[in-house]
């Protein structure tokens, strides 16, 4: 029986040994994927597209700045998405890279068509597969364009991000494939037409604001989708609260904007942020223009009901 035993510890230790082998020397692998065909422009009317979408809808300046700048740039100030922004998850500390031309610490080393496969596929410039915190797989082809020439239009910042950190529970991910290549589900449009629609609000709701991303409820650890899309639900921990989101679809009993017409909308962007630590980008969305916050209120309108009771969105320390 002792026997048994030691050769059933061995076999365990084996696997084990194996197991911890396999995931060491494949999470960091790379990816072959073709690069999108993007070329940045010097055109002012595409670059000032690319500034607003970075600094508006996309909000690139919440995150990739310096920590002690994101109160500023939450208040309007705009300046060169130098990196910085750091946060942590059980699957690792994940730093904002830097985003300005620099050829040293930023993008300048990097072509036009790397920087835009890792917005459009989640694939770095190193060809290696990136956690899902930007997606914009189906964002046109001119708005990818104008993203890409607004960073390149950027002053060039010495600023030297140290690089994400994955934790041993990030490497399992990786690992096993869990953080891979993400294409478009869809061929993404050349263009788009921009107008108070419920289409136009509804590109740019999924493919660049990324309001389902956080108003569906997620698996925290793989980022995978668990819930009704625009149902709420997702629970984001903050630095001293707790914030669940809330249901967005037009249900009479448990939507969040059940009495809100259009103007009460615009008026909610216009006012920013009202709790100290959201994970709402409310400084970028405050800069939205009209014609897309209609648009936005419009899709959202117009999606199916889902009975859905989020009892608080905002939990203060020590509350449950």
């Amino acid at each position: 029986m002792k026997k048994i035993i030691l050769k059933v510890l061995a076999l365990i230790a084996v696997l084990i040994t194996g197991l911890i082998l396999f995931i060491f020397s494949t999470w960091d692998k790379t990816h072959d994927v073709p690069l999108p065909n993007i070329t940045a422009s010097q055109d002012s009317l595409v670059i000032a597209r690319g500034k607003y979408l970075a600094f508006g809808p996309a909000h690139c300046g919440t995150c990739h700045v310096p920590m002690d700048k994101i109160r500023e740039v939450e208040n309007g100030l705009e300046i060169p998405l130098s990196g910085g922004l750091e946060f942590n998850t059980p699957a690792g500390t994940f730093r904002a890279p830097n985003l300005t031309p620099d050829m040293e610490t930023g993008i300048g080393k990097y072509s036009d068509g790397e920087i835009a496969r890792a917005l459009r596929h989640s694939v770095n410039p190193s060809g290696r597969g990136m956690f899902p915190f930007m997606p914009f797989q189906e964002i046109s082809d001119d708005d990818l364009t104008a993203l890409v020439s607004f960073m390149r239009s950027q002053e060039a910042v010495s600023h030297d991000v140290k690089r994400t950190e994955l934790s041993f529970l990030g490497k399992v991910i990786s690992a096993f494939g869990l953080v891979k290549p993400i294409g478009p589900e869809n061929t993404p449009p050349k263009s788009i037409n921009k107008g108070p629609t419920i289409e136009y609000g509804a590109y740019i709701a999924n493919n660049v604001a990324n309001c389902r991303g956080c108003h569906t409820e997620r698996d925290l650890k793989t980022g995978a989708y668990i819930g009704i899309d625009y149902a709420g639900g997702l629970v984001i921990p903050s630095t001293n609260k707790k914030f669940v989101t809330p249901n967005i679809t037009p249900d009479k009993e448990t939507g969040v904007m059940t009495n809100w017409n259009e103007e009460m909308f615009i008026n909610r962007f216009r006012a920013g942020k009202v709790h100290e630590g959201t994970p709402m980008p409310w400084g970028s969305f405050s800069r939205i223009d009209e014609i897309e916050l209609k648009a936005i209120y419009r899709f959202l309108q117009s999606l199916d009901p889902v009975k859905n009771k989020i009892e608080r969105t905002v939990y203060e320390p020590g509350e449950e």
